[in-house]
């Protein structure tokens, strides 16, 4: 479903010279599993995560959603991708119906199918109190139902999560986690970028830990663990970095 295939993404920079925010990015994620980037910030995973939803071109590789190029096929991609990150912004003058219909409208959705499809999520996202709050009025909680249905109104094959979670409180968050999961019960193809090791040990069926944009690991995390022979991810995700850092000092 997604296939990345040696990403690379430089920028130029006045101080630094040319700076390289993914180094050769490789990766893939299937129906039915959430595939996680898990790094520190700056380790590149939202510039990947932007590259895959089209906002932002590779310097050279491959990006595929659904067997259609990032690069090449951008509207085929959107429609296949449902993205959300801790940015999605809701518009204060909109009620919450008003926005999720906005969006499954963009998409193309004839008003019947958009309709029945729009009860469906509000039902089941219990957002029935929220149908006509406007966005000024939300809570953070309700700004992220919002940003989920409207993420997931035309019932894309893939979905796309940037460190949805930053900023929620506990409440919030592990009901987002929770939505996430029903998803990839559903046979969605997830990507789930976080910082968070609980996250990641709780919701993903494979990960790769990223850092300076190269993926230092990947696999299971039964697979990581024996791997690198730590019990604790967190332990081995420092080691991985730590290693990681003192190597790129020495040369």
């Amino acid at each position: 479903m997604i296939e990345a295939r040696a990403l690379t993404k430089a920028y130029a920079d006045l101080r630094r010279g040319q700076f390289i925010a993914l180094d050769g990015l490789s990766f893939s994620a299937q129906s039915g599993e959430i595939f996680g980037l898990l790094g520190p910030n700056g380790a590149g995973k939202t510039t990947a995560l932007r590259i895959l939803s089209t906002v932002l071109q590779p310097t050279s590789g491959s990006a595929t959603v659904n067997g259609f190029d990032c690069v090449t096929q951008p509207d085929m991609v959107r429609h296949h991708i449902g993205f959300m990150s801790a940015n999605t912004a809701v518009y204060d003058r909109m009620t919450a119906w008003e926005m999720v219909e906005f969006f499954g409208r963009l998409y193309g959705m004839e008003q019947e199918q958009l309709q029945e499809r729009m009860e469906l999520l509000f039902e089941r996202l219990q957002m029935q109190n929220i149908r006509d709050l406007l966005g000024a009025k939300m809570s953070t909680g309700m700004k992220q139902k919002v940003s989920i249905a409207r993420a997931i109104v035309h019932d894309p094959p893939v979905l796309i999560f940037d460190e949805a979670t930053s900023g929620l409180d506990v409440l919030v968050a592990r009901a987002l986690l929770d939505t996430v999961a029903e998803l990839r019960d559903q046979g969605k193809c997830i990507v789930f970028s976080t910082h968070i090791m609980r996250e990641a040990e709780r919701l993903c069926d494979r990960l790769a830990i990223v850092h300076e944009g190269k993926i230092l690991a990947e696999g299971t995390i039964d697979q990581l663990q024996q791997e690198h022979g730590k019990k604790d991810l967190e332990d081995l995700f420092f080691d991985l970095i730590r290693n990681q850092d003192t190597t790129a000092a020495i040369h």
